[in-house]
């Protein structure tokens, strides 16, 4: 269904923004964010004109994956602070009309979890079940390489198997092998997780973003076994394979709705991380009709700069496949569905650095690429210091990095013996997700005001400069920006619900689409590139929306000139 003014959800018109708890502010010096440093800055977060809050794993967690390992989900880790503590900051939230939103990591646990404990102290245990327990290979010895189940890869490198010596069998694990994944095909583990997200939502949290949820439902075939996949030219498939959008995935979404949404509905948002998706699936979970999801991350366009060795080995932007990326995105969810915008996350490098110019264009560069992707149709979400144009983390030495992906390639690269430690620094300054874990940057104090103590990660160099006590007195900043995108969000009814057509699909430099609502549209134009750039976008375009230059561009005969990094919003004359 298209949505309307009179039917459209609120979340249509509204801006999410993430928080990663370990780097946005630390409240007792040990140089780790916590929820009491979440409370120093929600006035922060009501100026910016944020409306829901989305909360990276704050669970109790030995934090082997930075708490997307989860020992006890209805608890707070104590690096964290308390479930009063939370209580608290939720509270301070709402009272300035901002929702909250969990991450709900339930395609897996921590090897700590009290479940994991249980279920793998005996192969006759009643929670042996809950997770993928298998023997090994028929007719070899377990532990002996390939002895694994199945060539299934992890996506942090290596099998997805890992032997437990006690009980002689080896468990699934997708990720770390710290994360054993749990069994979905067992009615009592959806029991067990519905009932946790039931007692969140009571405890007034007003959704969940849903950690890797298209990985739940593993191919399986009738006698419950798990197969080989294809491995192409390795000995292990690709990460995900057996296991993405696997058979009962939908039932799964929709026995959820049921048992842990109904009557509670209209006023969640539910966002699945859904790694390998395509815009048929995204259809299928965002139809409203079917009570499932209301939108998803894609991962396409965050893929289209991985060079043949995978995200550690990236190649520069064709800005064409961008374009025809994310169109086919906004089209394909045009009449039913919708779309989640992001750039930057807890597991993207930052977008300034890796599409924009982080030099000479910081300013300029991040707040086009704000506007470009803002003015799409869909739901934006902004992850903390994205605001504030943060750049990459800059880092000189590989012994800078805590990311477990990033050190896991780092050590299964040396061990292979193809590439210098000089490569291995550039593929991680460009591609780690430290890049995003960096301290929030709030001032051009020690520490970027983040912490009186040593921060668990450095923090980035530039914070004497890119910072939110100096942006927020320069009205040309890149906060002041993002303010101005989410205002207009609120204000603009063609942003929120207006049609999506691509302009100039085949010029390299320029992005350029319209959007159009009934008599009223918007045109907006981004130059990648730090040359000025020539469009031809027509004539009819009359009133200045919004820009990021002091002397925008002008439309003369359907041509206009626009400056590097320039972005540009006029409405319909």
């Amino acid at each position: 269904m298209t949505f309307t003014r009179e039917d459209a959800p609120w979340w249509t018109g509204a801006v999410v923004y993430q928080i990663y708890p370990r780097s946005f502010q630390d409240s007792d010096g040990d140089g780790v964010g916590d929820l009491r440093g979440v409370l120093q800055r929600v006035d922060h977060l009501a100026w910016l004109g944020v409306d829901v809050v989305w909360f990276s794993p704050l669970y109790r967690s030995p934090q082997d994956d930075n708490g997307y390992d989860i020992s006890d989900y209805q608890d707070v880790d104590p690096v964290f602070g308390t479930l009063d503590d939370l209580d608290e900051v939720v509270a301070a939230l709402h009272a300035r009309g901002i929702k909250v939103v969990m991450d709900l990591v339930v395609n897996h646990t921590s090897d700590e979890h009290p479940w994991f404990v249980e279920s793998r102290s005996s192969v006759d245990s009643p929670k042996r079940d809950w997770y993928w327990w298998r023997p090994a290979r028929a007719g070899m010895t377990p532990g002996t390489p390939g002895a694994e189940p199945t060539n299934w890869g992890s996506f942090f490198s290596g099998p997805a198997w890992e032997l437990d010596e006690a009980t002689g069998e080896y468990y699934l694990h997708l990720f770390s092998r710290k994360q054993p994944d749990l069994n979905w095909e067992n009615p009592q583990v959806r029991e067990a997780v519905h009932a946790m997200m039931r007692w969140w939502l009571d405890r007034g949290v007003d959704g969940f973003r849903m950690d890797v949820i298209n990985l739940i439902s593993k191919h399986v075939d009738e006698h419950g076994g798990l197969s080989d996949a294809p491995a192409g030219d390795g000995r292990l498939a690709p990460q995900g394979s057996g296991s993405t959008n696997g058979p009962r995935l939908h039932e799964f979404l929709q026995e959820m709705h049921r048992e842990v949404f109904a009557g509670r509905r209209d006023g969640l948002l539910l966002v699945g991380e859904t790694p390998g998706a395509t815009v048929d699936d995204a259809v299928l979970f965002s139809d409203p009709a079917r009570g499932e999801l209301d939108m998803i991350f894609t991962f396409e366009h965050v893929g289209l700069d991985h060079g043949p060795g995978g995200k550690f080995d990236p190649v520069p932007l064709d800005l064409r496949e961008l374009k025809a990326t994310m169109a086919r995105w906004q089209t394909g969810l045009q009449d039913v569905g919708w779309n989640a915008l992001y750039w930057d996350n807890h597991d993207q490098p930052r977008v300034v650095s890796r599409f924009g110019d982080d030099g000479a264009y910081r300013r300029e560069s991040a707040t086009m690429l704000a506007t470009v992707l803002h003015l799409h149709r869909g739901t934006p979400y902004v992850y903390q210091g994205e605001e504030l144009g943060m750049t990459n983390a800059g880092f000189t030495s590989l012994d800078d990095y805590r990311d477990i992906e990033s050190l896991r390639h780092v050590h299964d690269a040396r061990a292979g013996g193809h590439v210098s430690d000089e490569q291995l620094l550039a593929g991680l300054a460009a591609a780690s997700r430290d890049n995003a874990r960096t301290p929030v940057q709030w001032d051009a104090g020690p520490h970027a005001g983040f912490t009186t103590g040593e921060p668990w990660l450095p923090v980035t160099a530039n914070h004497t400069h890119v910072n939110a006590e100096a942006e927020r007195a320069d009205p040309a900043s890149v906060l002041h920006h993002y303010r101005r995108l989410h205002a207009l969000r609120h204000e603009d009814e063609v942003v929120r619900l207006g049609d999506f057509t691509l302009l100039l699909p085949d010029h390299p430099h320029v992005y350029a689409f319209t959007r159009a609502l009934g008599d009223d549209a918007l045109l907006v134009l981004g130059n990648f590139s730090g040359e000025e750039q020539r469009a031809e976008v027509g004539d009819g375009w009359g009133e200045r929306v919004l820009g990021n230059v002091p002397d925008p561009a002008v439309v003369r005969d359907g041509v206009v000139i626009l400056a590097p990094w320039e972005a540009l919003v006029l409405r319909r004359a």
